[in-house]
């Protein structure tokens, strides 16, 4: 099995408690609220929220995914920091064993956040994947989510 780690930097122009909030804890209720276009449910099907818990995304029609399940690894409300794994979706079946993703929320000098994220794609056997193609792909796809919380949280600053 072959490892592919890739590292990111998302800026955010809200707080690092706050996005971390809506990113890690609230995730069920505001992602289909700010994605409604990409995002038709967001639920825990077993666990109660903290490492192990698992949850279930299901997208909305003509989306690339159907669904997706994250099983959550860590995650430390006064560190800010964040890990789940991408154990099941319909994208990549025959190629991905599974991917995992760090998470840690820093505040910047405007008051805003950088997420460092770093993904590890496990790969199956002799499977080819494309690193470009996922850190442009995804990366793309997760500066637009993170701008999506951003304009939300500009869009109403007490929610």
């Amino acid at each position: 099995m072959g490892v592919i780690t890739l590292e990111n930097e998302f800026p955010v122009a809200v707080a690092p408690a706050k996005l971390f909030k809506a990113y890690c804890l609230d995730i069920d209720t505001l992602m289909p609220k700010i994605l409604p276009e990409h995002i038709k449910s967001s639920e825990i099907i077993e666990g109660n929220g903290g490492p192990g818990t698992i949850r279930k995304i299901t997208f909305t029609e003509g989306k690339e995914l159907n669904y997706a399940k994250q099983k959550i690894e860590a995650i430390d409300e006064e560190n800010l920091t964040y890990s789940f794994s991408l154990i099941e979706a319909d994208v990549w079946k025959d190629a991905v064993e599974k991917v995992t993703y760090e998470h840690k929320f820093i505040s910047t000098p405007e008051g805003g956040s950088i997420c460092n994220r770093t993904s590890i794609y496990y790969i199956k056997g002799d499977a080819e994947v494309n690193k470009d193609q996922i850190k442009d792909v995804y990366g793309k796809k997760t500066a637009g989510l993170f701008k999506a919380v951003e304009a939300y949280f500009l869009a109403n600053p007490d929610a």
